[in-house]
């Protein structure tokens, strides 16, 4: 089939915009959390900027506040709350240490 012969031509972009994540009048700073939290997995990462949707200059300086935020101890390195779970790990040792005896 020819291509000026197709009856609906596809179009390359999307028609619907959206909106952009930070607006004009928010300060990107370490101490703005509500702020600084959407930019970051459950995880602990900062997300990447495709994901974000923010500019080249808006994810760097998301990046900067983040990292200031971590070494301030605003935010946490890591985000791993199943790696410090003391109730099973105790019950384990113990169930050990009567048959062991």
């Amino acid at each position: 089939m020819d291509k000026s012969k197709r009856p609906f031509p596809k179009s390359k972009r999307s028609l619907r915009r959206r909106l952009p994540p930070i607006q004009s009048g928010d300060r990107i700073d370490y101490r703005n959390m509500s702020l600084i939290s959407r930019f970051i997995s459950e995880q602990g990462k900062i997300l990447s900027r495709r994901v974000n949707r923010l500019t080249l200059k808006q994810q760097r300086l998301i990046t900067i506040a983040i990292k200031q935020a971590r070494i301030l101890s605003l935010l946490p390195f890591l985000n791993n709350e199943k790696q410090f779970e003391k109730s099973e790990s105790t019950a384990r040792t113990a169930g050990l240490r009567t048959r062991i005896k």
